[in-house]
Formats: structure tokens, sequence, C-alpha cells
């Protein structure tokens, strides 16, 4: 029969979280899934083709096989079939160099002091916590969260309706790894992008417009999204996963600039982490305010509700939410009339 009555396994969980962190990030150092994926099914296989010991690499696959990142048939493992798409490197879609931004030590500081925070109302790291200018992780977000924003990417790209080939000037806010500005260029022989980032991560996403053929379409302007001269006559401008390091009232600034940058019926777009009005689900949108309070002094999840107001502050209209399936984002698109 079910036990009933109390259970602790939750908080025991809670308390050993860690350990599967630290798992993941030692395979992913080792490579252990490329291995996997490359014909490696036994111990000795794999722990020849890692580098490592047999008793640390069988210890390592169990613990793997439990997570159900690998299966474990007898004496062999393979990988399941999240793991061979996502962190096999052999993969268009591993996201494997994700874990250097995820599990920075920079971006884990503020969950170290979170009761602090809690406390505050406010990160208790140092200064502006991840919001400070030239802010070094970002450089490894961009070189390693692109694979987990494809889905968006495209999302948005169907959105635009991208594929019509219409001219279209886009102006990608944080532009970071730059995926969302070049999907649309893919799609749309007569899209131009113009990315704002700090000069750093420009790089990156640079690089990638050159990688996937679209360089000669891509320009850049280096510098804060507050004070840089963003220009004008753009049809699009992409927010994406910025507006939540910020307060409503500055959130309301910044889409009043980029309100002023959009011409008449131009569209803007965001890309957030979005829980309900009663702020209970859906769970990743709900947890990811932890992370700003952790990280930032006043971002947040913003639910529609609060984007459509700040929207509507800043002269937008139309403001409509577009749920995806395949991301943890939520797509904002709103109007100038």
């Amino acid at each position: 029969m079910a036990a009933t009555g109390p259970n602790p396994l939750a908080i025991f969980q809670a308390f050993n979280a860690y350990q599967q962190t630290e798992v993941l990030r030692a395979a992913i150092e080792l490579d252990v899934f490329t291995k996997i994926g490359a014909g490696n099914h036994t111990v000795p296989e794999i722990a020849k083709a890692i580098g490592a010991s047999e008793r640390g690499t069988r210890i390592l696959c169990d613990a793997l096989s439990v997570m159900t990142l690998v299966k474990k048939s007898g004496s062999s493992y393979t990988l399941s079939e999240d793991s061979a798409m996502f962190l096999d490197r052999k993969s268009r879609a591993c996201m494997a160099d994700a874990s250097r931004f995820l599990m920075n030590p920079e971006m884990q500081k503020g969950f170290r002091s979170f009761a602090e925070a809690v406390r505050k109302g406010t990160s208790a790291l140092p200064g502006e916590g991840s919001t400070e200018p030239n802010f070094a992780a970002w450089v490894d977000f961009a070189r390693g969260m692109m694979p987990l924003m494809v889905p968006a990417a495209q999302a948005i790209a169907r959105v635009l309706d991208a594929g019509s080939g219409k001219p279209m000037k886009v102006l990608d806010i944080a532009s970071s790894h730059g995926i969302f500005g070049i999907t649309i260029a893919q799609q749309n022989k007569n899209a131009q992008i113009v990315a704002v980032d700090w000069p750093a991560v420009l790089e990156v996403s640079k690089e990638n417009a050159a990688k996937f053929g679209v360089g000669e379409r891509y320009s850049t302007i280096a510098g804060s999204a507050f004070e840089v001269e963003l220009g004008s006559g753009y049809d699009v401008v992409l927010i994406t996963n910025f507006l939540h390091h910020f307060d409503e009232p500055t959130c309301t600034k910044l889409l009043k600039r980029f309100f002023a940058a959009l011409k008449p019926g131009g569209t803007v777009v965001t890309l957030e982490f979005v829980p309900d009005e009663a702020r209970v689900s859906p769970p990743h949108a709900v947890w990811f305010a932890t992370v700003m309070l952790a990280n930032t002094p006043h971002g947040d999840a913003y639910t529609i509700g609060e984007l459509k107001r700040m929207h509507e502050a800043a002269g937008f209209t139309d403001v409509r939410l577009h749920t995806l399936d395949q991301s943890p984002n939520s797509i904002v698109t709103a109007r100038k009339p």
C-alpha cells in the first residue's frame, strides 16, 4: 500500500540538488555523452575514451542513468533521446556549453546569499549584480545558450511572418548570440539586422551571423541599450530575455526608447518568462523570479498583465501573448499605432 501522511522526500531532494548539478558538470567536462554517442557503451570502453578510472566511470554513468540522461541495460550504457539531442557534441542542437553560463560561479553567488536578498528585497551581490556593464558571464551566455533559444527564435520568425520576404529592418536589443535576428535574416533575404549589446558579446553575434550566412546584412551598435543612439525607421524591435532584469518604471522607460525607434505600424517583440496572474504556473516562469532576486537589484518575472501595462504606458497597442510548446519562454507582441 502507498504510504500516507507527511513525506520528507521533496525536502531531501532539494537539500541534495547541487549533487546532480555537479554530476552533470563532470559528465560534460569529461565529454561522456559524446563518447557514448560515438559507440563506447561499456564501462571499460567509456573509461578509456574519457581518460578516467573504471570505478569512477561506473559510478558516474550509474548516476546519469538515475537522472535519466543515459539508459542502462545490463552492463551497457546508451544515450537517452534528450541527451543524444542536447548533450552529444555531434548534435547541432547540443547545449552542453550552456553549462558555462548556467553553472557559472558568478551566477551562483547570488543564491548563496539568497536569505539576505529576501530580507533586503534586492540582490546581495555588489553593485548591479548581473546587470553590471560588460558583466563577463554574458559572453559565456552568448557562446553557450544559442541551441536552447532556437525554438523560440523560429517561433518569433513565424509570428513576424519573416518568410514573406517583405523588406524588414530589425533592431535586436541585447542580441547576445544573435540567433533571433539571424533566424529572421535566414528566412527573409530582404531583412537587415542591427544588433545592440556590449562589445565583447557582439563579437559572438557577428561570428554567428557570418557562420549562418547573413553577415553582410548584419550590423552592430556597441554599448548600453539605455544610452546608445539606436536610429529610427525600424519595422521590428526584438527585446529577448532583457526586460526581466529591471523594475517596471525602467522597463517602461526602455520601451519608450524602442517605441521611438519604430516606424508607425512597427512591431515590438518581447521574449520573457511569463507566469500566470496568480504566480503559480508555469513552474519555470514562477521560479525565474528567484533568479532575478538573487542576481539583480530590481528584476522580476512579469505577468502578461504587468507587461501589457508597461507596453501601453510606452504607447504600444494590441498587446498579445503567444505561448510556446518547446521553450520555457513566451512571446509578447505589440504595435506602434
